[in-house]
């Protein structure tokens, strides 16, 4: 390689980091949002949960009963295994 390709790489390397620099403290949550987000938070004081399909907004108590009231059933001998679903999300 040559010179102007060590300068580019070495530039493109400072620039990036000088932008991700400037730009954390603009994505960062602040302390009061951390220290909230990590408080645990009874289930009747949480707001309405939107679940879609035609079932609008429910709230978290519900969720619950329904739950504790129908377990998932358990898997069927000799049936493959259901896929393992993975949350990508944030």
């Amino acid at each position: 390689m040559d010179r102007s390709s060590f300068i580019f790489c070495a530039a493109s390397v400072v620039v990036c980091l000088g932008v991700a620099w400037i730009a954390f403290p603009l994505a960062a949550l602040d302390q009061e949002t951390i220290a909230r987000a990590n408080t645990p938070q009874p289930a009747e004081e949480m707001p309405l949960v939107n679940v879609g399909g035609g079932f609008g907004q429910l709230p978290a108590t519900e969720l619950i009963d329904y739950y504790i009231e129908n377990p998932p059933a358990p898997p069927v001998a000799g049936a493959p295994a259901a896929p393992e679903i993975k949350f990508g999300g944030c």
